[in-house]
């Protein structure tokens, strides 16, 4: 009889761990799925597409659910995510990023920004990347404030192109 009662409680006990084992792989998947949701409606051109048009470049920008477009591209061959930003007078790059993504600090100088005044040291990317769209010789600024390694593509990159927003859309045009 006690045999009996010893394998009904390991049984219980097992049926309790399967459960609870059930319960966290079901929940570790939902946030799984649900973070690569969260991250397609912040970041809709993850892969934004690109056509040439009688020799002008096009890239496409969905907007996202906040308004803002943001998009995936490439400094010096390294992939960063850009936030548009036609406020921004030069690229700004978070300063921890400057080695990963092959940035020289140069001279430092205080700038105005939303978060206040703020140090930011001089820098020029050799190529920034979006879509199809390849700028050189960008001027940029690394910027100590920037605590997220989201990239502000300012109008010193954005200037070089010409951009029609309609709807949801932004098309950029490389001329």
């Amino acid at each position: 009889m006690e045999n009996n009662n010893k394998s009904v409680d390991d049984s219980s006990k097992i049926g309790k761990w399967m459960l609870a084992a059930t319960w966290i792989i079901g929940l570790v998947l939902l946030t799984y799925f649900f973070s690569g949701v969260l991250e397609t409606q912040y970041n809709p051109n993850q892969s934004p597409e690109s056509s040439n048009n009688l020799g002008n470049i096009e890239v496409r920008l969905k907007q996202n659910r906040l308004g803002h477009y943001v998009a995936n591209g490439f400094i010096n061959g390294q992939p960063v995510t850009f936030l548009l930003d036609t406020g921004a007078t030069n690229v700004s790059v978070p300063a921890h990023l400057y080695k990963r993504l092959g940035l020289t600090a140069g001279y430092q100088y205080p700038v105005q920004t939303a978060n206040g005044v703020v140090n930011v040291a001089q820098t020029r990317i050799d190529e920034l990347q979006l879509g199809e769209i390849r700028l050189r010789d960008v001027n940029a600024s690394l910027n100590p404030g920037m605590k997220q390694d989201e990239i502000l593509l300012g109008m010193s990159a954005l200037k070089q192109l010409e951009f029609t927003q309609r709807g949801d859309w932004l098309v950029l045009r490389y001329l």
